[in-house]
């Protein structure tokens, strides 16, 4: 139950935390709210690593670098695709696609959940792709914009295994190497392509509670994943989307369709059920 928790949280914090760098992809270029988010998160994981410390190792961080270099590109790919695509149909596509990667290897690597929880992940899964279905995706650039989300997903998929591979008494220290190495990997990449990380007017606050939203996240999953299976806790956490399409239906004034909002009952009727099991 304390995963479920963990987990559930997890997704309503990412979503949130998509929300907002999504906004601010409309004011400023990709790289910066990239580079900014994530500083803004190695600034709050470093201020949070002595409320939650453990052993300090070579494996930990090597794990961490990993997962950062995967999750780094898979932001940057999603940013990309929440500029040029509709928030509500990008958001699920990079979620389902970034669930299907740990639970197969969660249960290629001995996870066993029960029957319950086994058609609560399935719901899980159907519940993102109903949410995923919208009617204005016919709008030109879309169909690049979700083929951008996939890949996406296959990056966050990456972040989950590769994270989960990390010691259990590693503390924060996982989260540590998967900042630094996103954070130099997208300095390089200003570097070597001569852009400026200024942000654009009005951005910055935004980009810093989306970087500092995703790094409190980071750390519920990290701290769901240890207390439960991967392939049940990672299913939980690629429910965000869900947060993610109602904060745009409120805000941003999106059309939800009654297949998404069937979505939406879905997932919380997989979370009941992976919950009980």
């Amino acid at each position: 139950m304390t995963a479920v928790v963990l987990a559930t949280a997890c997704a309503l914090v990412y979503g949130t935390a998509d929300f907002l760098g999504g906004l601010a992809t409309r004011r400023s270029r990709v790289l910066p709210v990239v580079a900014l988010s994530q500083t803004a998160g190695l600034a709050l994981i470093l201020a949070l690593l002595p409320l939650l410390p453990g052993a300090l190792s070579g494996q930990a961080l090597l794990w961490g670098l990993g997962a950062g270099l995967a999750g780094a590109g898979g932001l940057v790919l999603f940013y990309r695709a929440l500029a040029t695509g509709v928030m509500s149909v990008v958001a699920p596509v990079a979620a389902v696609t970034s669930a299907a990667l740990p639970v197969l290897f969660g249960l290629a690597t001995g996870d066993r959940p029960e029957p319950m929880a086994l058609a609560g992940v399935a719901l899980a899964l159907g519940a993102v792709l109903l949410v995923s279905r919208d009617r204005s995706a016919a709008r030109g650039g879309s169909f690049a914009s979700v083929l951008v989300a996939l890949a996406a997903g296959v990056g966050f998929g990456g972040f989950f295994v590769l994270l989960a591979m990390a010691p259990d008494g590693s503390g924060l220290w996982p989260l540590v190497g998967a900042r630094l190495s996103s954070v130099t990997l997208v300095a390089l990449i200003a570097v070597t392509t001569g852009r400026a990380l200024r942000p654009g007017r009005g951005a910055l606050p935004v980009i810093a509670a989306a970087g500092m939203l995703d790094m409190a996240a980071n750390v519920l999953y990290l701290l769901a994943q240890r207390q439960g299976m991967l392939s049940l806790v990672a299913v939980l956490v690629s429910l965000y989307p869900a947060s993610t399409l109602l904060l745009a239906r409120q805000v941003l004034g999106e059309r939800l369709h009654p297949i998404q909002i069937t979505g939406v009952a879905c997932a919380l009727g997989a979370v009941a059920l992976i919950a009980v099991a």
